[in-house]
């Protein structure tokens, strides 16, 4: 079924044993100076033993000046060859090829990361960036052209198999090949051929420098998809001109940092929704093509390929989400494959505040380099109270420990507030998620006890060694006049079905929770208000899904309050106050969304976690969990 996932690819005389493909993403594991560190070396380890065929590693900076984050991996002296020599050795005991992705940030960084203004082709402000950039001189470019050759060959002698030129997302190399950063009108201007002349001085560098049995791979933004910027159709010449310049491998990517919600799709986006960009690029050249863009699933990236819309598929955050993806597809153990969820929270939304990446639903991610999970001796008897993703995770970590686990749990199924959370438009991926901590913890042999509301003194008179409380949290109701009428009702009474609603919804908090049932609402056909007392719509949502979620609820027309308080609940109708003007608006139903308080029993020695403990996000409950049941 997968036969053209799993078949060999030989590239300049090097075999690549399967399709499975790891882009390059941004860990922010090395240290300040680019040196490699156990965790980053470990983490690409991990990969290559769970049976990715190519590896293509995260930015090499060609220049400490060319850093778009503070712990990327460097190549730009001759120092740093030797502790990055270890990464290529340990990936190739493996099987696996390995690639080093190398690139110049240019303006698409800051005065934090680099200690100076960025540079870039014209003098023009990256919006994600607040220092103005500087314009590069001739004879700058033509330093930087080297820069790239000398990473390269410093590549060469670490061992890896190749090099990857980063000309996408927005980077250096893009900003000169597209009209919407380049505004130059010298040899590196103007027309198209003068803006590729940077990128095609670079490859030929790369080339000379590190021979003809090393490969050169170049990724490239099909579509940069913003006002000015370049499109498949220049894309596809660029490809050509690459070929003839002799690049080997095309990773056909999409976006710049403007448009960064097409570079790390969230759910809201397609699956594998850029193949039919790459097919478009395969059509213009006769090299390899890589094809990314939330390709998750092994028989979707089977298919893909074996459609002839590209050569490799690049699966890049559903390798963070499981190392070994590839061997588990393989023996047909699809239902162990832990797959992306698409909520961008721990890997872009964490590395965006330039620290090391984590992943929301694997919180073993990063801490590769602490080996498997080890037997405790002796065994306990854990009861844990609460079957969504914090207790779950307990239970799969402890019962991996060699513990002996109960999960109790109140409802008929599992999941918790999580569950809740898969149910509005474009979020179902996080229902699967629930779904394979339920096999697991199955396979492991830990039982849930459904429909069973434990009490405290049930739990103080059982004999277990260690109590892990995971209740959860409930909806808060307000002090507001009228959030008592019958026609008021919580986020759990919509979701869960509990309650029909008029044609007229008033949703109070414009949190997360209540701006995805406001949007789960108006797809419904309702028509709704979302009234927020802050000034800011979803504000801890991860960049790409918040901008898709406010599109959505633009798109459904739902009219959005923010800086407005709610003065009283009628019975049709909702008095709202924006500074000093009141108004009224029609509701045959009010959704309370202002928030979730920590359900709690109070059991002697037992052990909180996830939001019974303190109300947060799925990222620290399911890290807390790991964390707690390594600790037993």
């Amino acid at each position: 079924m997968l036969d053209a996932l799993f078949s060999p690819y030989t590239l300049k005389g090097k075999t690549i044993k399967n399709r499975c493909t790891v882009p390059a993403m941004v860990t922010n594991y090395c240290t300040k100076d680019g040196e490699a560190t156990e965790k980053f070396i470990a983490y690409h380890e991990a990969r290559a033993k769970g049976g990715w065929g190519l590896i293509i590693t995260e930015d090499y900076a060609v220049d400490p000046l060319g850093k778009g984050f503070s712990y990327v991996a460097g190549l730009w002296n001759d120092k740093q060859i030797e502790g990055h020599k270890e990464l290529p050795k340990r990936v190739h005991a493996y099987g696996s090829t390995i690639l080093a992705q190398i690139y110049h940030c240019g303006r698409q960084t800051n005065e934090g990361v680099i200690g100076t203004n960025p540079v870039a082709p014209s003098a023009i402000q990256c919006p994600f960036s607040p220092n103005m950039s500087r314009e590069l001189t001739i004879d700058e470019i033509k330093k930087i052209i080297t820069q790239f050759g000398d990473t390269a060959y410093r590549a060469k002698q670490c061992g890896f198999d190749g090099v990857e030129i980063h000309g996408a997302h927005g980077y250096l190399i893009a900003q000169f090949m597209s009209p919407y950063t380049n505004k130059r009108v010298d040899c590196y201007g103007g027309t198209l051929e003068n803006r590729v002349k940077f990128a095609l001085e670079i490859v030929k560098d790369v080339r000379q420098k590190c021979g003809e049995d090393f490969i050169i791979g170049f990724r490239i933004s099909t579509d940069e998809f913003i006002e000015g910027g370049r499109t498949l159709e220049e894309s596809k010449v660029v490809v050509s001109m690459l070929e003839m310049a002799g690049v080997d491998l095309i990773h056909a990517s999409a976006g710049v940092y403007a448009s960064a919600d097409t570079i790390i799709a969230s759910s809201y986006i397609g699956h594998a929704w850029l193949a039919d960009y790459a097919a478009e690029i395969k059509k213009s050249c006769n090299i390899p093509v890589i094809a990314v863009g939330r390709i998750t699933e092994p028989k979707i990236a089977n298919s893909l390929i074996k459609s002839g819309k590209a050569d490799f598929a690049g699966m890049a955050r559903a390798s963070l989400v499981d190392s070994k993806l590839p061997n588990k597809a393989k023996d047909s153990n699809f239902e162990d494959i832990r797959q992306c969820i698409g909520c961008n929270m721990g890997c872009i939304g964490v590395l965006f505040t330039d620290n090391p990446i984590k992943c929301t639903i694997n919180p073993e991610l990063g801490k590769e380099v602490n080996g498997p999970i080890k037997l405790s001796k002796p065994p306990k008897n854990i009861a844990i109270v609460g079957a969504g993703p914090a207790g779950m995770q307990a239970g799969i970590t402890a019962a991996k420990a060699g513990h002996n686990v109960t999960i109790f749990e109140k409802e008929s199924r599992a999941g918790g507030q999580f569950y809740l959370a898969s149910i509005p438009p474009c979020k179902g991926e996080i229902s699967a998620f629930i779904n394979w901590q339920v096999t697991q913890l199955d396979k492991l042999g830990v039982e849930i006890k459904y429909n069973t509301n434990i009490s405290a003194k049930d739990l103080a008179n059982g004999n277990y060694d260690k109590i892990i409380i995971a209740t959860g949290g409930k909806s808060v109701k307000p002090n507001i006049n009228g959030a008592n009428l019958p026609h008021v009702v919580t986020i759990e009474d919509v979701l869960l079905g509990k309650t029909m609603v008029g044609a007229n919804v008033v949703v109070i908090g414009g949190g997360s929770a209540g701006a995805e049932v406001a949007n789960h609402l108006a797809v419904h056909l309702k028509s709704v208000t979302l009234v927020e007392m802050g000034g800011v719509i979803a504000p801890t949502e991860a960049l790409a899904p918040r901008w898709n979620l406010l599109s959505s609820l633009e798109k459904r027309k739902v009219q959005i309050k923010v800086n407005t308080t709610v003065e009283e609940i009628k019975e049709n109708s909702v008095v709202i106050k924006t500074g000093d003007c009141i108004s009224e608006i029609p509701a045959d139903n009010v959704v309370l969304a202002v928030g979730v308080e920590p359900v709690s029993l109070d059991v002697p020695n037992a052990i909180i976690i996830g939001d019974a403990e303190k109300v947060g996000n799925a990222l620290t409950a399911i890290e807390k969990g790991h964390e707690v049941a390594l600790a037993l």
